[in-house]
């Protein structure tokens, strides 16, 4: 594998992938963070490669324009005490352009096949015509019939035609080629929704994932958050609806402000503080995680709270005089 680096040789028992990246909702990567994060999975591989991405912007640091840098994938490991398979879990920071995929989602499916890897397990967001108000019901398919009866039979729905756009589906199409089982579930979102994160809709699917494979997860965190996004959303919807007769009704850059307000005004969730604290001690050692770092930060609004610390990192030590 030219792009993937090892940096911890494991050996796990029957294991299957879950593979997540950036899409409509947040569903899939929130999904999948939350689960490792909970899990407590420890990272040990990583694929990084100017191969499959092209910059298209540049971070500012200190007002000095810094190097471009390419998105990383990880490669995290659970052994499963309660499931008869341990699990990996992918998760990356971006998607590779559209041209590249293919190529991309091979490589990551010929790295877990040499790790004996037979199952692949990817999430996706499914935008429908419905009110945030209600319940996400969930979605799979498969790449076998036998598989999918088995969603079934916990009533999970499944999906008889459309497309699964990116790599949460295409890598089930590579993994189908060599031979492994794959599933991707889905998470309805309201249409209206699709530039908001969707926690509920995160939870739904982990908890269908987490029956399947026997996996012990406290979601609480999520269902915390998901109430507080439908809250804001709920306030947003009726001040659309029923503004004050005193008020002239509000432009779309009025509106643009108030969503950008909905995910700022949600809570910090526990594991989301772990996994900050957590990089600003590897940044700390390793700058070079200092961009990660950032990410995660922006991802859930809090570089401003952070911002002292983080800057912090960027400051040289004072010389000691002789």
């Amino acid at each position: 594998m030219k792009s993937i680096t090892v940096k911890k040789r494991i050996r796990l028992k029957n294991p299957v992938l879950i593979a997540a990246w950036p899409g409509m909702g947040d569903v899939a990567l929130k999904a999948a963070t939350y689960l490792k994060d909970k899990l407590g999975a420890q990272e040990f591989a990583t694929l990084e490669s100017c191969e499959y991405f092209h910059p298209s912007g540049v971070w500012i640091d200190n007002n000095l324009i810094d190097i471009p840098q390419h998105p990383v994938g990880r490669f995290y490991f659970f052994r499963n005490p309660a499931g008869v398979s341990d699990i990996i879990i992918f998760i990356s920071d971006a998607q590779p352009f559209i041209e590249k995929g293919y190529e991309y989602a091979s490589e990551i499916v010929d790295f877990i096949v040499s790790m004996k890897v037979k199952a692949v397990y990817t999430f996706a967001a499914m935008p429908l015509p419905i009110e945030h108000t209600q319940i996400p019901e969930v979605y799979a398919v498969a790449t076998k019939k036998e598989i999918l009866d088995q969603f079934e039979k916990a009533n999970v729905k499944s999906m008889p035609s459309g497309q699964i756009s990116g790599l949460n589906g295409l890598i089930l199409g590579v993994a189908k080629e060599r031979g492994l089982d794959g599933v991707c579930l889905l998470g309805e979102i309201p249409l209206y929704t699709i530039q908001i994160e969707n926690p509920l809709a995160s939870k739904m699917v982990l908890e269908v994932l987490a029956r399947h494979l026997k996996l012990s997860v406290d979601l609480g965190e999520l269902q915390k958050h998901a109430d507080q996004i439908s809250q804001e959303i709920e306030h947003l919807v009726e001040y659309l609806k029923n503004p004050p007769e005193e008020e002239k009704p509000i432009d779309q850059k009025e509106i643009d402000i108030i969503k950008k307000g909905l995910a700022e005004s949600a809570s910090l969730p526990e594991s989301a503080a772990k996994r900050i604290d957590d990089l600003f001690k590897m940044a700390k050692k390793d700058l070079s995680r200092a961009i990660e770092l950032k990410k995660e930060l922006d991802k859930w609004n809090v570089y401003e709270q952070y911002e002292d610390r983080f800057l912090d990192l960027f400051k040289k030590p004072l010389k000691k005089n002789n």
